[in-house]
């Protein structure tokens, strides 16, 4: 199991310098101080976690598998978009960047516990 999750890991790598890249190539505009705070924005999701576990890891699920940014990016694309193919593209690299660090998506049970393994302190 685990080089499955090596796997999954080392391909949330490649999603996120991806999305880095067609964020680069977007032609979107937006300045870097804008997009910083746009690339973490999906971590939001995790106030979900108020309504209890299962609103809260649906929610947060929701916005943080690939298809949300890769979403994005193609309405971007088909609307000639440039600001929200980038918008997207950020999506789609936050996506890949918390898969790489090992945050997968959340089970019911509890926050820490994700497809990629439980995360935090080990009980």
């Amino acid at each position: 199991m685990k080089d499955v999750i090596l796997w999954q890991r080392a391909e949330g790598g490649l999603v996120f310098i991806a999305g880095l890249v067609l964020f680069s190539l977007s032609g979107s505009d937006l300045a870097w101080f804008l997009a910083l705070p746009v690339f973490f924005a999906p971590d939001l999701s995790f106030l979900a976690y108020g309504l209890g576990p299962r609103w809260g890891s649906w929610v947060y699920n929701t916005v943080h598998v690939y298809a949300f940014g890769l979403v994005l990016l193609a309405l971007g694309m088909l609307a000639a978009q440039p600001l929200l193919v980038g918008l997207g593209a950020l999506w789609l690299a936050h996506s890949g960047f918390d898969r790489m660090l090992g945050y997968g998506l959340k089970s019911e049970a509890s926050f820490q516990d994700t497809h990629l393994g439980r995360i935090g302190k080990r009980g």
